[in-house]
């Protein structure tokens, strides 16, 4: 098994510590998961790694990574809208999901120290399966994360490094650690291995439900939850348990929506967008590094997009409480663009929302 670069083609191995192509080009991974079937899940284990027959492992470093992450829920919200409770997590975000995958293959290659840069859930994810498998661990924040997020990290024995400016500054200010002093990106925009562990959010909805949703509704910042899910349904459809495509909504900030411009003028890269300040912190990424990707998808698949409602999100984020679900501002919005969406579209029935963040992660 192979990196392969997504702009040039150059194949390297998967151990390589570039954390690119020396073009420039992100990696991909050259694999190609069996055909998907049920038979395959090993339903004694408790964790994503049960579809392990599926993924990419290099060996079984996974068996002292993994904190039991997965297996989360899909909750009736109403008679239209099932909720995915993808914050029954280790860290309490979905995004434990990538993290283990990505961490047991930096265990498995050897390495002994990375960097990361996060709006805080995916650092705090990282952090804790670093502390896990005895990796060290420095995380880049920009300003106004979290204080909540930021002592999870800390809490895992991780430095916290906190930038100035922009979510997309942060992540230049990070890049610029790994260029200079060779440290290990464990990114999850840049490396493929965590879109493996992305992928397990669709396998554990068609295992639990026996079937998918008409209708997914996924966040888009940076795409890491979105190309997980694109890459499991295109698994599933290959295998012939779906005959088609559902419809696929991707969700972005009414103040940070390079996706939806671009869509608009029917462009292939992202626009360029002034990002404005945002309660969906998560998604707020005005240079996505994988947009050229996403949008071949939703081109390919004629996915839909649409933005959360700034002046919604905490209507939303109240909603949800009082229903007994308590979610994170970013995670709101994902129910205020579904309310949205039913607005613009009329009663959207068999829909089904990722709820990737726990309230008390920003309270703030």
């Amino acid at each position: 098994m192979k990196y392969i670069c997504s702009a040039c083609g150059k194949e390297v191995e998967t151990s390589t510590r570039k954390a690119k192509c020396d073009c420039g080009g992100l990696w991909k991974l050259n694999y190609k998961a069996p055909m998907f079937d049920l038979a395959s899940v090993d339903t004694k284990t408790w964790s994503i790694f049960r579809y392990r027959s599926f993924m990419p492992l290099e060996d079984d470093a996974w068996k002292d990574i993994s904190l039991g992450e997965g297996l989360t829920p899909v909750v009736p919200f109403d008679e239209d809208l099932y909720l995915k409770m993808d914050y029954f997590m280790p860290t309490l975000s979905f995004k434990d999901r990538g993290a283990a995958v990505l961490v047991a293959h930096c265990k498995s290659i050897g390495v002994t120290s990375v960097v990361q840069d996060s709006s805080g859930n995916a650092g705090n994810s990282v952090a804790a399966y670093c502390a896990k498998a005895g990796i060290e661990c420095e995380i880049f924040v920009p300003e106004g994360t979290s204080p909540k997020k930021i002592d999870m990290i800390k809490s895992h024995g991780a430095s916290v490094t906190v930038v100035e400016g922009s979510r997309d500054h942060c992540a230049e200010v990070c890049r610029a650690k790994v260029d200079t002093e060779g440290k290990y990106y464990a990114n999850h925009v840049y490396n493929p291995y965590f879109y493996e562990g992305t992928k397990t959010y669709i396998y554990e909805i068609y295992e639990q439900l026996g079937r998918i949703p008409a209708n997914i509704f996924i966040p888009l910042g940076n795409g890491t939850l979105f190309i997980g899910v694109v890459k499991a349904l295109e698994e599933l459809l290959e295998s012939g348990i779906i005959s088609s495509m559902p419809n696929i909504v991707g969700i972005q900030s009414e103040n940070c929506n390079p996706f939806v411009k671009a869509l608009e003028r029917g462009e292939k890269l992202p626009a360029k967008v002034e990002v404005k300040p945002t309660m969906a912190e998560g998604i707020a990424i005005g240079v996505p590094m994988r947009g050229e990707e996403i949008l071949q998808y939703v081109y390919k698949y004629n996915i839909k997009l649409i933005m959360a409602p700034e002046d919604k999100i905490l209507e939303a984020r109240s909603i949800l409480a009082k229903k007994g679900v308590y979610c994170e501002h970013t995670t709101a919005a994902n129910y205020a663009a579904y309310v949205k969406y039913c607005e613009l579209y009329g009663k959207t029935p068999d829909s089904i929302i990722p709820m990737c963040g726990a309230g008390l992660k920003s309270d703030h």
